[in-house]
């Protein structure tokens, strides 16, 4: 096949995609460990396309490794209890700083440098406008929270306009207070706010696997039962436990589809969700396939 037939055939396929999608949301949450200057570029340039044939996207940071980096930088060494930071008030500072200040400027800016016309991408904290309300998840994690309420008119209004939001994942609780929030349960708790027809989880991996130690055992679709199942094997690595519990909850909760992917491969949004095969993992309340 010649590379233009192959270029035909790749967007004849996309095209039922696109209709499909068309005015639906869709969050995406970007994870730290894929946050790469290079690799951001290519995540704007999905993103945009999406938006240009309609898909209304949502995207979601994390920042964790960059959190530990700056920690570490003013000599306070992270520390964590099943699997969440424990933020005191001077990690809490860190974190809004690396996640406001930081990734998010620099994930608004990529996006709008790689616009073609106005630029797009506005970014929201959990904390702007009551986004995301949050209640202390216990005392002896200090300043971390659980999602109570997403007032998801805020992303709404700012889809309405053509906006792009990015968000960063510091929450506030009703008195105003900051807290730190984990961004796999943020992400999802703003897919289900929105109704969203897909949540997609970029991560340092190819999605869940059968084998950790072999990249090549990918499982490309089962449902949350099959998923929550699995949760508990040795196969399964603590690190990615949080972000298939939130797809689980996510389309048990009305989410159409969530998706696990693999972050680091360049355009990896656009090729999950606008070819036949795609790229990662797929979970589904009910089987489809």
């Amino acid at each position: 096949m010649t590379t233009a037939n192959h270029t035909a055939s790749v967007l004849v396929q996309a095209l039922p995609y696109i209709q499909r999608y068309y005015g639906k949301s869709v969050v995406v949450k970007l994870g730290g460990a894929a946050i790469d200057a290079e690799l951001d570029r290519a995540l704007a340039q999905d993103v945009l396309l999406l938006r240009s044939v309609g898909v209304r996207c949502v995207l979601v940071h994390g920042g964790g490794p960059q959190v530990d980096a700056m920690m570490r930088r003013v000599g306070k060494e992270p520390e964590f209890r099943d699997g969440l930071r424990v933020t005191d008030e001077e990690t809490l500072e860190i974190v809004r700083m690396v996640l406001v200040g930081k990734i998010n400027r620099d994930l608004v800016g990529t996006i709008n440098r790689e616009s073609l016309d106005d630029p797009v991408a506005v970014g929201v904290s959990g904390e702007d406008g009551g986004l995301l309300q949050v209640v202390a998840r216990e005392s002896s994690l200090g300043f971390v929270g659980d999602v109570d309420l997403v007032r998801a008119s805020v992303l709404h209004r700012l889809l309405d306009e053509g906006l792009v939001p990015v968000v960063s994942t510091i929450g506030a609780d009703v008195n105003g207070q900051p807290y730190n929030i984990n961004a796999d349960e943020a992400a999802r708790a703003i897919a289900v706010a929105m109704a969203a027809e897909k949540i997609v989880y970029l991560t340092a991996a190819p999605g869940l696997l059968e084998d950790v130690n072999d990249e090549s055992s990918l499982v490309p679709r089962l449902t949350s039962a099959e998923l929550r199942e699995r949760m508990g094997h040795s196969s399964v690595s603590r690190g990615m436990i949080p972000k298939l519990q939130a797809c689980a909850d996510a389309v048990d909760a009305g989410v159409g589809t969530a998706h696990i992917i693999d972050g680091r491969e360049p355009h990896a949004l656009l090729v999950e969700l606008l070819t036949d095969e795609g790229i990662g993992t797929m979970v589904s309340r009910e089987k489809s396939w």
